[in-house]
């Protein structure tokens, strides 16, 4: 049994609850202002809903709860409540939103215009704009490092890449990688940011975040749309849009692994939280592909709406409970860092906590522990648990519940 040591009282108890969790891919049908809906076990579209005009960049909370839209051609985000997978607000934005991203405790989302030249802040909590950031030209593809301290924009007509501090929310740093970046995301554990370079010599370009410097130049194939880092940081998938193939790398050597044919233009990428299986969203065949990981295999298509491109994180794991909602903890109440961990990591909450149930849950489902606490901060060290994506579920004396996704690797 792993170890827990707590800064707090603790009565440590096994507990069984019913627990189920729901693995959905939200998809944007760019072509018909709509969302498909599909449901990751069985590979089925459960709904469609209706969002804005031109829907293209997606983005799930960690906790599963919201995912957010951005609709180019309406200048607005809509947000969309995984429960009742309906639209509960629509904000209004820069001209042209391309990528959206959502910080780690889902109070913060990032939205890149890309007439604008620039990153729209919106508070979640109240879904307004809070600030507004002056980036390079044309800004497509956002991430957030997984601590949440800073955003990277690929800024697709300057050649650069915006490195924005999130607490001033100014720009801090400014990298050249070459004409036309486009896809960007950040490895598990901050260290990394990675870069596809558009065009038919396509590129993807290996940042270090801690120096702002650029470490590699790997060929891919032609105009990579998509990019996408496995859970545990070990391989790099870009979507070749023009030569139809995704190609596969190796993040520690930094090269090519395999090229696989997917028989269509792909688009967005996103895994499932265990990495066995990729989404990919195929824009000129109204389908996505799911791909088995471990084989490069092609093992099921799903027919969506007009154009899917899905452009960012588009599974949402959300957790259900019978007769509790999973709402009512204000999310940057709690933190947990350093997220992801390799050994240890810190859970601190803003207030004194009193009989408060904290769980380990798997991404199956699988209640790992559970402790009652009273306290405000508490230390989990990895002990026997394997690397992989875990959720922190609280529950307090007023029976709210919510959970924080956490990484180990």
């Amino acid at each position: 049994m792993k170890k827990l040591i707590f800064i707090a009282a603790i009565l440590l108890t096994q507990v069984l609850v019913n627990n189920s969790y729901s693995q959905t891919a939200y998809v944007t049908n760019n072509n018909d202002s709509t969302v498909s809906v599909i449901d990751i076990p069985t590979n089925t579209v459960t709904h469609t809903i209706i969002v804005g005009d031109a829907p293209f960049g997606v983005s799930a909370s960690s906790d599963g709860t919201k995912v957010y839209i951005t609709n180019s051609f309406s200048n607005s985000i809509s947000v969309i409540n995984t429960a009742t997978n309906t639209v509960t607000a629509t904000i209004a934005v820069g001209n042209v939103p391309n990528a959206v991203a959502v910080n780690s405790t889902g109070s913060k989302v990032y939205v890149t215009n890309r007439f604008d030249n620039s990153v729209k802040v919106i508070n979640t909590a109240t879904n307004t704009v809070s600030a507004t950031i002056s980036v390079g030209i044309e800004p497509y593809g956002i991430c957030v490092s997984p601590n949440g301290n800073k955003v990277y924009v690929a800024n697709f007509a300057d050649t650069t890449i915006s490195v924005i501090n999130t607490v001033t929310n100014t720009v801090i740093g400014t990298i050249n990688v070459g004409v036309n970046p486009f896809a960007i995301c950040v490895s598990p554990d901050g260290s990394k940011v990675y870069v596809t370079i558009n065009g038919f010599n396509g590129k993807v370009c290996v940042i270090d975040s801690l120096t702002n410097s650029v470490l590699n130049i790997i060929p891919v194939g032609k105009n990579p749309y998509g990019l996408t880092v496995s859970p545990d940081g070990s391989k790099l998938y870009s979507s070749n849009y023009s030569d139809s193939t995704i190609s596969v790398i190796n993040t520690t050597t930094n090269t090519v692994l395999n090229i696989i044919s997917v028989y269509c233009e792909p688009y967005g990428l996103s895994f499932t939280p265990d990495g066995s299986k990729l989404y990919l969203a195929g824009a000129n065949t109204n389908n996505v592909k799911v791909i088995n990981t471990s084989t490069n295999l092609i093992t099921d298509s799903i027919l969506t709406g007009n154009t899917p491109l899905a452009f960012g994180n588009f599974i949402s794991t959300y957790s259900q409970h019978e007769g509790i909602a999973s709402y009512g903890i204000d999310t940057e109440n709690i933190s947990i860092y350093p997220n992801p961990f390799t050994s240890q990591t810190t859970i601190t909450f803003s207030e004194e906590q009193k009989n408060t149930a904290l769980k380990i849950i798997n991404v199956l489902g699988e209640v790992i522990n559970t402790i009652n606490f009273t306290g405000k901060q508490l230390v989990l060290d990895k002990g026997e648990m394997k690397e992989g994506i875990y959720f922190v579920q609280t529950t307090d004396e007023k029976k709210n519940i919510i959970n924080k996704k956490i990484i180990i690797q």
